[in-house]
């Protein structure tokens, strides 16, 4: 039997942040990647069933008119969705992992401090 202590309990659920150094560095791959087909990025909020808006990244290229790639938080990590297809591409321990999947223009550790 469950301990009535544990049974009210909330569980919180960790979720990494859209920080101030997050959008430098998307600025700064974006700039970096249109020689190679990145057209344009924006930050959007989701709010799905009246839950906590999500800040993720929509990133337009070349070859497409509507978005081609999301990057959104997910638990501690990135989750980089291909909008196209609509499917789950892979989940990376940073947003600049996701973005050098997407296009390889800067090196991975290149971020900037917040």
């Amino acid at each position: 039997m469950m301990d009535q202590r544990y049974s009210d309990a909330k569980v919180v659920s960790l979720r990494q942040g859209f920080l101030p150094r997050h959008r430098e560095y998307l600025m700064r791959w974006l700039q970096a990647g249109a020689c190679m087909g990145l057209c344009d990025a924006d930050v959007a909020n989701r709010n799905e069933h009246d839950e906590p808006d999500i800040e993720h990244v929509l990133v337009w290229v070349r070859e497409n008119a509507n978005p081609a790639y999301m990057v959104r938080p997910e638990g501690m990590g990135w989750a980089l969705i291909d909008q196209i297809r609509d499917h789950h591409l892979a989940t990376y321990r940073s947003f600049e992992a996701a973005l050098y999947a997407i296009r390889p223009v800067l090196s991975c550790g290149a971020t900037v401090a917040a």
